[in-house]
């Protein structure tokens, strides 16, 4: 088990990852560059014995400084996120430790444009989806079919934040 937090923490919000950066969450969905062209993401899709679910998500607006007190995560698929109707979100992950539970001290937070998606990979922890600026929707496509295809985990409060503000 992880070494639980007693303190709240400040993490500060980063710009949106390279491909390379955000590798071991999962991938960014961009759109291509070319008229005509196509970027697959296939490779990310299914999972034995699971079924494909395709729903929209309608947030309320999140404002910074945020405060995350629970994470979650999906065990046996990835999660694909598409802003609909956002003007910018936050994409929040943590690695995990070698037993599985979260690495609450390398919690990371990206600012994401309302022109990019996210996967997240099979099992990666992450924060609920938050919309900035107002509210806004998400197309979510994941896959169901075993009783623990969702994890949360209640954690000590982090606040993100972007340099400078006060918590």
């Amino acid at each position: 088990m992880s070494p639980v937090m007693h303190v709240s923490r400040v993490i500060e919000v980063e710009p949106a990852p390279s491909d390379h950066v955000f590798e071991p969450f999962g991938a960014i969905v961009r759109r291509p560059d070319d008229y005509g062209e196509r970027r697959f993401y296939s490779e990310w899709l299914g999972g034995e014995g699971l079924t494909p679910l395709f729903h929209v998500n309608k947030l309320a607006e999140t404002r910074l400084p945020a405060q995350i007190d629970r994470l979650e995560r999906h065990p046996h698929a990835a999660q694909c996120f598409i802003p609909l109707n956002v003007e910018r979100y936050l994409v929040t992950v943590a690695p995990a430790l070698r037993d599985g539970t979260p690495d609450l001290l390398n919690i990371r937070s990206f600012l994401f444009p309302p022109s990019l998606g996210v996967i997240y990979r099979r099992g990666v922890w992450h924060a609920p989806a938050s919309a900035l600026g107002r509210p806004g929707a998400f197309a979510v496509l994941m896959w169901r079919g075993r009783q623990d295809d969702d994890e949360f985990l209640d954690i000590p409060t982090v606040t993100l934040a972007v340099e400078g503000q006060k918590a």
